[in-house]
């Protein structure tokens, strides 16, 4: 199967998911993009949208401390971060947006470092 085929497809299912799934001021989205070298991770309200809070495996607190960007290990890291920063932007619960990957792997160590840090979803 191509790239673009399965690029397309992913898109197809988020926005699938993303009909039902929305982001509201009291309960705001988490959503997970996955690259082939780096993880990010966005908090968002769609009622505004804006982005609340953000967090990637690029992010400066990881200089140097990631040896890679698109492990399990690093994914759990800015799940952690993004809990971190939500907690202190007064934000405890979100609705979790996959964005059309498969809940395993990278998408689930986010998710799982997230809520280690205090969020729920």
């Amino acid at each position: 199967m191509r790239v673009e085929e399965k690029v397309k497809r992913r898109e197809r299912r988020h926005q699938r998911v993303r009909k039902v799934i929305l982001g509201m001021s009291d309960r705001p989205r988490l959503s997970v993009f996955r690259s082939q070298k780096n993880i990010y991770a966005q908090i968002i309200n769609d009622m505004t949208g804006q982005t609340l809070v953000s967090a990637s495996s690029l992010d400066p607190k990881f200089k140097g401390k990631l040896e890679n960007g698109a492990n399990v290990e690093a994914a759990r890291q800015v799940g952690l971060l993004l809990g971190q920063r939500a907690l202190a932007a007064q934000i405890q619960k979100v609705v979790f947006d996959r964005g059309g990957y498969v809940y395993h792997g990278r998408v689930k160590a986010l998710a799982d470092g997230a809520r280690e840090s205090g969020l729920s979803f």
